[in-house]
């Protein structure tokens, strides 16, 4: 006999906490409100897609039906659904957590079932088009990710890209490992090497190819108007050198001085602590056992012995440390040789050292508009500061753009300032925040200004240079620091002059104005037959805030899905283990959360090899617990900034 036994009373949970303590989830007028508000988003959505109807006729025939869904995606995220979500979780619903890659049917099969347990007739329709469904979404994301980022690999459906460093370009074996390795994608960036360098390293890789039958994509950058610090003034010409000691100051190893004339270029069999070059014919009386005494450049009396002459060169040692200048005067002490009989030797000419500007809070810094060569303040005998340091940027352009009281970020973001002032030649800057000690600021070193109304050129004249080599050598064309549909349709317009429209196009959104105009990137993208989005973490997080990373790159993620779009999941991956050899476990965490993109990218390094076999592995494990993640629809501000376009 079936026994029914009943909880007490006082005990039960509150079955409907949205509803005032409402006596079943199930009740009919709930559900009714539920299927009214679903009606208002589809309607919302059929309203935007008919507002964007001139746009959505020009895009390319395999991209139409993803920008609907994305179009979709917006008119869902215009408002906060987190109120619809619970209700839908509540009763057992789909929360629309998941339906990014098919929006409309989403919402109509939910709504379809709410009808159902209402006794609700099907509302008559004027869109009779079949609707992208779960699988049809995941198959678009599928073929468009094929279709940039080339075949799936056998393990896993996560591509893996690798920038290439020079030596790629002389070192096969290098190319080889990195594609047994688990390489999908070569990266070469085109703000370094040429286009000499560039052509071995692509040589390397269709050998490598044909070597192992796998596949792999080429990706080639455009450097873009990055805005940097210009060259500094030489610093002195000085070598130093010092033997290593052990924990308690005995020497363990003496430095290794290579000697050598100037004008030889002899190279040491080995990596020297030292490189000296000597003037005239000098080394030729130097023999085993000499030693060579000078004085440097701090007055201190030093000395070396030579332990091996080489050709014309030799090998010296040294238990002292020393600091050699150009033109230092080096004689010849030899066990029972007058010193008055063998001549005196000179040093050569020595690289200069590399020159900085240390900065500190509320340190002055001025930027040139002209690019001249950089210094450090200057102060007086009495430390009294004459004129605070100065550099020139490589984009004077900036200098009719900037304000007064806009937020400048110097060097990947370790310095911060304001602007305090800006003339026609000149921009003040006040360092707000550094290290608790400061720090140097190098030639070459990035400038963000996230707030500044920049109205830079899209193209540079050297990226189209670059384009040239690009079309006829790559298959994806990445495109920095693009800002606007304006910018991208620049690129589609150049790439169609050269008959290279098939290329891939890769958007990098690496600055606040791209991220905001995400939507309106991607719709003009989609006019090309294939396209996908990097994120440029390192750039971006400057522009957007550290704090903001996490939430800037979870929206571009749900966004990219929405439009079919594979998204490059880019900067500082595994970047200890790729320089180092050892991951951090923060670090290892941020590579498994690439499994919710469709590529990640590795940059160069010592141990880029191990770095590529350690991201592959986890990446395969990643897809055995997760595929993409389910989201709270709160009101998305991306989703307001979709702008009509009208196209020449």
């Amino acid at each position: 006999m079936n026994q029914t036994l009943e909880a007490p009373p006082q005990i039960l949970p509150n079955p409907n906490p949205l509803n005032n303590g409402a006596p079943h989830p199930l009740e009919k007028d709930p559900l009714e409100h539920l299927v009214t508000e679903l009606n208002e988003i589809r309607v919302e959505m059929l309203e935007l897609e008919a507002s964007e109807f001139t746009r959505l006729s020009g895009l390319h025939h395999t991209q139409t039906e993803s920008a609907r869904n994305l179009i979709h995606y917006l008119a869902l995220r215009r408002h906060d659904r987190r109120h619809i979500q619970e209700k839908l979780s509540l009763n057992g619903f789909s929360s629309l957590g998941r339906a990014e890659s098919h929006v409309k049917a989403s919402i109509d099969a939910i709504a379809g079932l709410l009808r159902r347990l209402t006794n609700k007739p099907e509302p008559l329709r004027v869109d009779d088009e079949p609707l992208l469904g779960y699988a049809d979404g995941i198959a678009l994301l599928e073929r468009h990710t094929e279709s940039l980022l080339g075949p799936k690999p056998p393990d896993r459906t996560v591509r893996i890209m690798v920038t290439m460093p020079s030596e790629a370009a002389d070192n096969y074996a290098l190319v080889l490992d990195l594609l047994k390795s688990g390489m999908d994608c070569m990266r070469i960036n085109c703000a370094y090497d040429d286009a000499k360098t560039w052509s071995r390293m692509i040589d390397n890789l269709h050998r490598a190819i044909a070597e192992t039958g796998k596949s792999c994509r080429i990706l080639m950058d455009l450097p873009g108007p990055k805005l940097r610090t210009g060259p500094m003034e030489p610093g002195p010409q000085v070598v130093k050198w010092r033997p290593r000691r052990d924990v308690f100051g005995i020497i363990k190893q003496p430095a290794r001085i290579w000697l050598t004339p100037v004008g030889l270029n002899e190279l040491p069999p080995a990596e020297p602590d030292a490189y000296l070059p000597v003037r005239g014919k000098w080394l030729r009386n130097v023999k085993t056992g000499d030693v060579i005494k000078f004085f440097d450049a701090r007055g201190a009396s030093r000395s070396i012995r030579v332990v091996e002459p080489i050709g014309n060169s030799c090998w010296a040692e040294s238990n002292q440390t020393a600091y050699i200048a150009t033109g230092t005067p080096l004689h010849i002490i030899r066990a029972g040789m007058p010193q008055s009989i063998l001549s005196t030797g000179r040093v050569g000419k020595l690289p200069s050292q590399e020159q900085w500007i240390l900065l500190k809070e509320g340190y002055t810094l001025i930027l040139t508009r002209e690019l001249r060569l950089g210094r450090p303040a200057l102060f007086d005998d009495n430390g009294k500061l004459l004129s605070p340091p100065r550099i020139g940027v490589t984009l004077p352009e900036i200098f009719d753009e900037v304000r007064a009281g806009e937020r400048i970020w110097l060097d990947d973001g370790v310095i911060e300032g304001v602007i305090r002032s800006v003339n026609q030649h000149e921009i003040e800057v006040l360092i707000t925040h550094t290290s608790p000690h400061g720090k140097k600021l190098r030639a070459d070193k990035g400038i963000n200004l996230p707030k500044s109304n920049l109205r830079l050129p899209p193209l540079t004249a050297l990226d189209r240079q670059h384009l040239d080599f690009i079309a006829r050598n790559a298959d994806l064309v990445g495109y920095s620091f693009v800002r606007s549909a304006e910018d991208v349709r620049e690129l589609q317009e150049s790439l169609l002059k050269l008959n290279a429209q098939h290329l891939g196009v890769v958007l990098k959104i690496e600055t606040q104005r791209a991220f905001e105009q995400l939507p309106n990137l991607l719709l003009e993208v989609m006019r090309s037959p294939c396209a996908g989005v990097m994120i440029a973490r390192g750039d971006l997080a400057i522009e957007c805030g550290w704090e903001r990373m996490a939430e800037v790159q979870e929206e571009i993620l749900w966004i990219s899905e929405a439009a079919h779009m594979p998204v490059i999941w880019a900067t500082q991956v595994l970047e200890k283990l790729t320089k180092e050899g050892l991951p951090s476990r923060a670090e290892i965490t941020d590579a498994a959360m690439g499994e919710r993109a469709e590529c990640v990218m590795l940059n160069k390094g010592p141990y880029v090899v191990d770095a590529v076999g350690a991201l592959d592995d986890i990446l395969q494990r990643m897809e055995n617990h997760q595929h993409k993640k389910r989201s709270m629809l709160r009101h998305l501000r991306l989703a307001d900034h979709l702008s009509c376009i009208t196209r020449k």
